[in-house]
């Protein structure tokens, strides 16, 4: 049922999936003891029912089905790990040694995304 939709669909239930997940453990502060998928699950559905423009082009009877939600689940799972396995760039690498040399500090960060948080974290810091 997944693979059947459109392709812009996709684009966007991936776009939704990606967000909500980089702001779940924003909030957080990606502390993997505070993570809990069903928190993660909780926020994107929250925001597909209440954000999502294209939630309601997924017809109801798509939507109920028990089928639909085991591929989407592994949809999501999919984009986490590429999410947590997208290494931070060389750029964010240096910008942020940076800032920690000049506030003392020693944030952790292992992908991109956990980079750029830890980027905004050092930026209201200056």
């Amino acid at each position: 049922m997944y693979k059947d939709l459109s392709p812009n669909l996709k684009i966007s239930i991936t776009r939704s999936i990606t967000q909500t997940f980089e702001q779940y453990m924003s909030d957080i502060a990606w502390s993997e003891d505070k993570f809990r998928i069903e928190d993660f699950v909780s926020s994107w559905q929250q925001y597909i029912t209440t954000k999502a423009l294209w939630y309601t082009e997924i017809p109801d009877d798509i939507k109920l089905n028990p089928g639909f939600h085991e591929e989407l689940a592994v949809r999501i799972n999919e984009i986490i790990d590429r999410i947590l396995q997208d290494p931070p760039t060389d750029e964010q690498i240096a910008t942020i040694q940076m800032m920690q040399e000049k506030q003392g500090t020693h944030y952790e960060y292992d992908c991109k995304a956990q980079a750029a948080y830890v980027e905004g974290l050092l930026k209201i810091n200056i």
